[in-house]
């Protein structure tokens, strides 16, 4: 095995299949681990390449079996995919893996410390309870609607529902009431508890230095700011800030071929959460500048195109400039002032 220069790891919860691959590309070996034997195998092999799949409990595998010595390498789902041949198992998986890492061409993801993790859960935390308080609240309005109680969509509105469940001539049954009131406290509960992470990620986002600095630019926020500093690989990934953009999901889906171009709607095959946030963030602006009549190319674009469209657009360019900050430092700067 000392010839052995990558090897390829299909992770599992209790069971891993490693194979090694030679320089040539024949196989070194095939090994099947369990969890507690899977680092003192390692331990007591030379360093070489060590290749996984970037899924669950990877960058922390990542971490420790960098502790060793080895050179880790982390590979997208779906770039392993056209390696494996025939039928899937986790054998296959593993040579895919090795064959894929020794892609010259290969993008590979970053292994993320400990910290960047942690920030990434309170987003991501934040996260669930929003969608969870979402539910709650379309739960509320579709329960309602059943007796004839209907109010607008949005979170702002949900005082028409708790006034509906406390006036008597709603002529609501004893069980609905009590109930709605049910879901209006798991409401209030879900709202403290949104509240005392959004205060958790601004005050991260305020003592971030790469957080405050992408905070200068119109349309990202606290909550954008620290959810792009946690969740976003190092700008050196980059080559530029288009691959920044593409890496997001902002950039035009290619279908050409015969030398002709031909540009689709956006490829959303990148990162979906921050995706969302810049998306939401341009609409903002967007909606702020629709209000006044500006000799500029947001201005321009909002007299030619739909405001979605221009929001989209507008959220292709806050990633380009959000990557030459993180990647070159410095704060944004208007066209105007600058």
């Amino acid at each position: 095995m000392n010839d052995t220069i990558i090897i390829g790891v299909d992770l599992a919860k209790n069971v891993f299949v490693l194979h090694g691959m030679r320089t040539d590309g024949s196989i070194a070996f095939r090994r099947k681990l369990s969890r507690a034997k899977f680092l003192s195998f390692f331990s007591a092999h030379p360093p070489c390449v060590v290749a996984m799949e970037a899924c669950a409990s990877a960058h922390y595998w990542g971490r420790e079996i960098g502790k060793l010595g080895f050179e880790v390498r982390l590979i997208a789902p779906q770039y392993v995919k056209p390696f494996v041949k025939r039928q899937k198992n986790d054998a296959a998986d593993a040579e895919a893996i090795a064959e894929a890492a020794s892609r010259p061409t290969m993008r590979f993801v970053a292994v993320k410390s400990a910290e960047k993790q942690s920030q990434a859960m309170a987003f991501k935390t934040r996260d669930l309870l929003m969608a969870q308080r979402t539910q709650t609240i379309n739960a509320l309005r579709g329960h309602l609607a059943e007796y004839g109680v209907v109010a607008p969509k949005g979170p702002q509105n949900i005082g028409h529902l708790i006034r509906a469940l406390e006036d008597p001539d709603a002529a609501l049954p004893i069980a609905v009431i009590d109930l709605g009131k049910e879901l209006i406290n798991h409401l209030e509960v879900l709202d403290e508890r949104i509240a005392a992470l959004d205060e958790r990620v601004k005050e991260s986002a305020r003592t971030d230095e790469t957080a405050r600095r992408l905070m200068t630019i119109p349309g990202i926020g606290p909550i954008t700011a620290a959810a792009m500093v946690a969740v976003a690989p190092e700008p050196s990934t980059f080559i530029k800030g288009r691959d920044f953009a593409a890496w997001l999901g902002l950039t035009p889906k290619q279908n050409s071929t015969g030398g002709k171009t031909r540009l689709g709607k956006t490829s959303k095959m990148g990162q979906r959460d921050l995706r969302r946030l810049l998306i939401i963030g341009a609409m903002a602006v967007v909606r702020h500048a629709a209000q006044r009549t500006t000799n500029t190319w947001l201005g321009h674009m909002l007299v030619r195109k739909p405001k979605m469209l221009v929001a989209v657009a507008l959220a292709n360019k806050i990633a380009r400039v959000a990557w030459a900050l993180m990647a070159r430092g410095g704060v944004y700067q208007s066209p105007a002032a600058a």
